[in-house]
Parts: C-alpha cells; sequence; structure tokens
C-alpha cells in the first residue's frame, strides 16, 4: 500500500508521476506523447498481477495482441513468436484455451510468455507470485531468474513476498511511508539494523 504499483504504472507510462523525473534509454517519458510512448512501451514487457488476460481472446490471441499493435512483424513471425514463447514457460499446445480454462499459475505463465515475446530489453513483474502457492511461487521464480540470466535484459519486479526477494533480486529497494528504508542486496537486506525493515522480513508485528 505505499505505490510500488503505482510506481510501475508511473515507469510505462501509464499515470503521470505529480513530482518527478522517469528517464528510460536516457529518454524523459514524463512529458512524451503517446507515440512516443508507445515506441518505449515496444522495449517493456509487463506482467501484471493478476495475469490481465483478455477474456474474450484466447492464449494465442492474447499474447500476440501486443505483437500486432508494437511491431512490424508479419502473421507467420508473430505464430511463431507466440508458440516459442509458450514454448519457454512450459505451456505449449495451450493456444486455443480461453482464460476461463486456465488455473491462476497458468494464467501467470501465459502473463510472462506474452511480456517475452516482444522480446523487450526490460521486463516489469507487478506481484508475479501473489496468490500462488508455494510450488507455483517456486516456478514463476524459477522463471524469472531463466530469463534474467538468458539474455541482456533488465528486471523489475515489485513484491512483498520476501521468497521472490531472496530467490532473485541482485537489488533490493523497500519502500515505507513514502520512503526508501533500504536500498541494497537481498543478503544485507537480513542484517540491517533498521527496525522497519526487520519487523517485515520477520512478520513481527511487534517490533515497532
Amino acid at each position: 500500500g505505499v505505490g510500488k504499483s503505482v510506481l510501475l504504472k508511473c515507469l510505462i507510462g501509464l499515470i503521470k508521476p505529480d513530482l518527478g523525473t522517469i528517464y528510460i534509454d536516457n529518454k524523459l517519458i514524463n512529458s512524451m506523447n503517446f507515440k512516443q510512448l508507445q515506441a518505449i512501451r515496444s522495449k517493456i514487457g509487463m506482467v501484471f498481477q493478476f495475469g490481465a488476460l483478455f477474456d474474450s481472446l484466447n492464449v494465442s490471441e492474447n499474447i500476440s495482441l501486443a505483437l500486432k499493435k508494437l511491431t512490424k512483424l508479419n502473421k507467420d513471425e508473430i505464430r511463431i513468436r507466440v508458440d516459442d514463447s509458450l514454448k519457454k514457460v512450459g505451456m505449449e499446445k495451450t493456444e486455443e484455451l480461453m482464460p476461463s480454462e486456465l488455473s491462476g499459475g497458468m494464467k501467470k505463465r501465459i502473463g510472462i510468455a506474452r511480456a517475452i515475446a516482444l522480446k523487450p530489453s526490460y521486463l516489469f513483474y507487478d506481484e508475479p507470485t501473489t496468490g500462488l502457492d508455494p510450488i507455483m511461487t517456486d516456478e514463476i521464480n524459477r522463471l524469472i531468474n531463466k530469463f534474467q540470466k538468458s539474455g541482456d535484459v533488465t528486471s523489475v519486479i515489485i513484491t512483498h513476498e520476501m521468497k521472490t526477494v531472496n530467490d532473485v533480486a541482485d537489488r533490493v529497494i523497500m519502500l515505507n511511508a513514502g520512503n526508501i528504508v533500504y536500498d541494497g542486496n537481498s543478503i544485507n537486506l537480513h542484517e540491517t539494523n533498521n527496525v522497519i525493515v526487520q519487523q517485515f522480513i520477520t512478520g513481527n508485528s511487534i517490533l515497532i
């Protein structure tokens, strides 16, 4: 509730910040028009908290939608890109399924497939493991690590789950009441004496 998801939406230009400036690839996005923002967004793959799949479109159509709008790929190239993305997240042969036929974990993986289909320079994840059981949480974390290590991509992950922080993060920034209370790696995070940080990572409500 401190604005993590709002921050992510500001980064992709869905919301304009009241104060401050945002640069991506050394370009100021605050005052960009729609066409300029679309050019930046074509470099960004976004994984939304609850999948954000269109209920009226099947899996293939959900993934290909952004490819049609943000790339110049032809029909056959889009089909190949969709198939390749689904294979990378272990969701082969689901192209014709509708979102209503997918479990929560499957929707998350389809959401990741849609994000990586653009072959982005940046991958933004908004609470990628929310609502998932521990096994599927581990699977999603493994996928995040897989794509982070397999190409030249920067990942920004919004999460409040410490397992995800411990499993995937190189750098951790913790926010509290609009302020940064920690900025460092996940190892030192556990060693900090900051009471607010310790309360969060231990789940102890009486530390303060």
